[in-house]
């Protein structure tokens, strides 16, 4: 323990501002990386050598405008308060920047000082902020993209697994090693199934690693809570998107934010309190 608790969960929420930051770099260029890499991967299958391009990850370049290239100085980049002070505007060529970067920004604050609030400035607190922050880069990675990558997904797998072992999600490793193999292989074996029946693929990989992630933070007993409220969350947003004609191409909806979104209903409140959210 740091100091009093609410010092601790406030400082949390302090660097969680900081992390949400970083998750928006992640979420526009992680998927963007991908595409690089399978390119590569792909001209060299073909015996050929792709074209050399600027250094492109984490890192490099510096954050900048999409509009017009406009390099953005520290004091452009700094979480929320940037944005209100740029009035969610380009300062070289007035072009919008999105809502969506201080609602990140905010959303992995609160998630933050809920972690350390609940769980103190511990292991667990860390552990749970560490989840937190995976969930949010991945809900909006599939939501832009339909992909939920291996280099997040598998981490968080791994993680929940530790964290068991270790003590630090409150879940046992028996529990946590079936909620694993529970999760993978429930999704997947709705996916073969759907495939039989329809010739068609409902969903992708990356929803069963997701799925076993879950498993393994919060044990096998949550995988039912989880995959209801995801279910009907997501029914719910895909009826009301095509009653207002907003899905996107093919008339699909990712299934990974709901499922992210559940886990997160059952790190705020425990996988009980989804089931009596949605009535049983």
């Amino acid at each position: 323990m740091l100091g009093s608790p609410l010092i601790d969960a406030v400082a949390a929420g302090v660097l969680g501002l900081l992390v949400g930051s970083f998750l928006n770099v992640v979420i526009y260029r992680l998927p963007k990386m991908l595409e690089r890499q399978w390119a590569d991967e792909c001209a060299q299958l073909q015996g050929s050598v792709a074209p050399a391009a600027e250094p492109f990850n984490l890192m490099r370049p510096r954050s900048r405008c999409r509009q017009c290239g406009h390099a953005l100085r520290w004091y452009e980049n700094v979480p929320v308060i940037s944005w209100l002070a740029l009035r969610g505007k380009c300062s070289s060529c007035g072009a919008a920047i999105g809502l969506r970067y201080p609602v990140v920004e905010l959303a992995t604050a609160l998630l933050f000082f809920f972690a350390v609030w609940h769980w103190g400035a511990t292991a667990a607190g860390a552990a749970w902020c560490g989840f937190a922050a995976a969930i949010v880069a991945l809900a909006m990675i599939d939501w832009d993209t339909t992909l939920l990558p291996d280099d997040i997904t598998l981490p968080l797998l791994w993680a929940g697994l530790i964290g068991a072992a270790l003590g630090w999600t409150g879940v046992g490793l028996a529990q946590a090693l079936w909620g694993a193999v529970a999760g993978y292989l429930s999704l997947w074996s709705v996916y073969q199934a759907f495939k039989l029946l329809t010739g068609k693929e409902g969903m992708g990989y990356g929803d069963f690693k997701l799925f076993a992630a879950l498993g393994a933070w919060f044990g096998w007993q949550a995988l039912i809570p989880i995959i209801l409220m995801a279910s009907v969350i997501g029914a719910v947003v895909g009826i009301a998107m095509k009653i207002s004609a907003g899905l996107r191409e093919g008339g699909y909806v990712p299934f990974g934010p709901f499922l992210a979104g559940a886990g997160l209903t059952a790190m705020l409140f425990g996988p009980g309190a989804i089931l009596q959210a949605i009535g049983l």
